[in-house]
């Protein structure tokens, strides 16, 4: 079949899918849903399709891999959007992230006649994303795929390689996603969300039985993962810097100093979980046992990301935004006036982690990790929003804001002392 065919049949198979969403009450004429990021600036590069809300970040996976996801639902009709300036965004938006592990969930649902790039757009699209991009994409989670999708893959099956095929992995309802990910950081677009009730309630003929949620069990009296500093504090005879974050410091300060990308790479899943796991029951937990310098450098991120408050508390997000607004020349002493604002232990415990992320971009000759490459890692293991996740348009001031913190460690933090402190 020529690939003239298999065009003509993709679009037969999209006004089915049409047909079948107007049959089952959902939407009957195409409509641009509303989105607004108010955190984004009109000033952006990318402001004219930024604005739609198309490609969002979604926060991290269960191994610290950055999530980015893609709405179809959210793509208004082919002559409001220019495609090649969707191509450019998406390319400068994974341009912040492929020098690390990450993902992309695409939701499918909401792609139609109206507002599907052409066959000659996704060819050009999937050529242009070169090695450089495909190399560290740890996954692309198709949600909702359709016939569709099945022609799609028919006529780029020649292009795309084995390796990258083997990648990509099909999800009949949103659920399926929280074997992978951390589902409630998503975002997910209401429509898609209704689409998916839908489609389990004409599977089983009914609507969607209520989940009940079991109350959460009360954390071990040596639990280090998911509660707060103060309660490890209390369960540690009073020390102010966590164990798991001591060891992993200690360990990665002896052995991880020089190794090229060190914290830009995840680490297998179970593992990770059988480590917070020793951890939590108050195990000792040897990380030569591992053979993989990675381990303790994902466990100290994951350690950050579990806090049920970030080390830089919420209270910090919105005057951590307006960094970019101040003035070059005076943003270190900005910088200064956000950290020395922080509850003690906070403090003491931002301090104890700045100074060896310094350490280690003093190593960058060896290990490549740049102030701002570290930024891009921690940026959002140290703080976020306490509704939903951060924005895309919000992650240039909050790295801009890490970096600080690690290229100026000395003039930021050595001005306040606390009793009891410990350094790296």
């Amino acid at each position: 079949m020529s690939e003239i065919d298999y065009e003509k049949l993709a679009e037969i198979e999209l006004q089915k899918d049409e047909a079948e969403d107007a049959q089952s009450g959902q939407e009957k004429t195409f409509m641009s849903p509303p989105f607004e990021d108010t955190e984004l600036n009109i000033n952006h590069p990318y402001y004219d399709v930024a604005r739609h809300g198309i490609i969002q970040l979604a926060g991290d996976d269960n191994s610290g891999r950055k999530v980015i996801t893609f709405s179809c639902c959210r793509m208004p009709p082919s002559h409001q959007l220019n495609h090649t300036r969707l191509l450019e965004y998406l390319k400068y938006t994974l341009d912040q992230y492929v020098e690390n592990d990450y993902m992309v969930v695409y939701f499918h649902y909401g792609l139609k006649s109206l507002n599907k790039p052409s066959l000659k757009w996704l060819q050009t699209a999937y050529k242009e994303f070169d090695r450089k991009y495909k190399k560290n994409l740890k996954a692309l989670y198709v949600v909702h795929p359709t016939n569709f999708i099945k022609i799609l893959w028919n006529i780029f099956k020649p292009l795309i390689s084995h390796k990258f095929g083997k990648k990509i992995t099909y999800l009949n309802y949103l659920s399926d996603l929280r074997e992978h990910l951390k589902y409630d950081q998503l975002n997910i677009p209401q429509e898609v969300i209704q689409h998916d009730e839908n489609l389990r309630a004409k599977q089983k003929g009914k609507l969607p039985p209520v989940v009940k949620i079991p109350p959460p069990r009360p954390p071990l009296p040596t639990q280090q993962f998911g509660v707060s500093l103060q309660y490890i504090k209390d369960k540690s005879k009073g020390e102010l810097i966590p164990p798991v974050m001591k060891e992993t410091v200690s360990y990665l300060k002896r052995k991880g100093l020089q190794v090229e990308g060190l914290f830009r790479r995840s680490a297998s899943v179970q593992t990770i979980k059988d480590v917070q796991k020793l951890y939590n029951q108050g195990k000792s937990v040897n990380f030569d046992d591992y053979h993989d310098i990675h381990i303790p450098a994902v466990i100290l991120k994951t350690f950050l990301r579990e806090l049920p408050q970030p080390l830089l508390t919420f209270e910090c997000y919105d005057p951590i935004l307006g960094i970019t607004s101040v003035e070059s020349s005076l943003r270190v002493t900005r910088c200064k006036q956000i950290v020395h604002g922080l509850p003690e232990h906070n403090y003491v415990v931002l301090k104890y982690l700045i100074c060896f992320l310094h350490m280690v971009s003093q190593e960058s000759i060896y290990n490549r990790m740049t102030a701002s490459s570290l930024a891009c890692v921690f940026g959002l293991n140290l703080i976020w929003p306490s509704k939903g996740t951060a924005s895309l348009s919000a992650l240039v001031p909050l790295n801009l804001f890490t970096e600080l913190l690690i290229d100026f460690y000395m003039n930021i933090f050595n001005s306040r002392t606390v009793p009891g402190e410990i350094l790296p």
